[in-house]
């Protein structure tokens, strides 16, 4: 079970990268920027667990080192999340979850946004019930392409007939 988890974060990871590129494809095609959801993510959960992120208490209010800081940490969150949704994917494998690729490639998917999205809505940081339809596919369509190269990673990683998803 060990190899197959730890197939699973290998996997994540390279579907954490995959996410990150559609992301900013997005932002290069429609010209928009950056979303500050993690970074405010990251200073809404250091308030929620009272661990400062070091640099905060400017004089005027604005300090560089601090939003450069928590701006990391939302983007390391993020990296954590993939990684941890697909050590996740493996333990599944592990057991005798074996769907059809295009399922368990959306399962991926859909865990990851819910692993971005779910602390977002709980910290008060974005409200996916206000999101409009282009705030739904900017955030459904990368979470498809990290679930869809986490499971095909994952299942060009592992032996050849071990763990193979069955034909659909």
């Amino acid at each position: 079970m060990i190899r197959e988890i730890l197939t699973g974060a290998a996997s994540g990871a390279a579907g954490t990268t995959a996410l990150n590129t559609a992301t900013y494809a997005d932002m290069l095609l429609r010209g928009r920027g950056a979303s500050q959801a993690p970074q405010q993510l990251a200073e809404r959960l250091s308030d929620a667990v009272d661990v400062p992120i070091p640099g905060d208490g400017s004089a005027n209010g604005t300090d560089t080192a601090h939003d450069n800081r928590a701006s990391a940490l939302g983007a390391l969150l993020g990296t954590a999340a993939g990684i941890g949704v697909g050590t996740l994917y493996g333990a599944a494998r592990a057991l005798p979850w074996k769907p059809p690729f295009p399922l368990a490639a959306l399962a991926a998917g859909l865990g990851a946004m819910a692993a971005s999205d779910l602390p977002m809505a709980a910290l008060k940081v974005s409200d996916p019930r206000t999101w409009q339809r282009t705030d739904w596919l900017a955030d459904l369509l990368p979470h498809l392409v990290y679930g869809t190269v986490t499971a095909a990673v994952y299942e060009l990683t592992v032996p050849a007939g071990r763990f193979a998803v069955r034909d659909t």
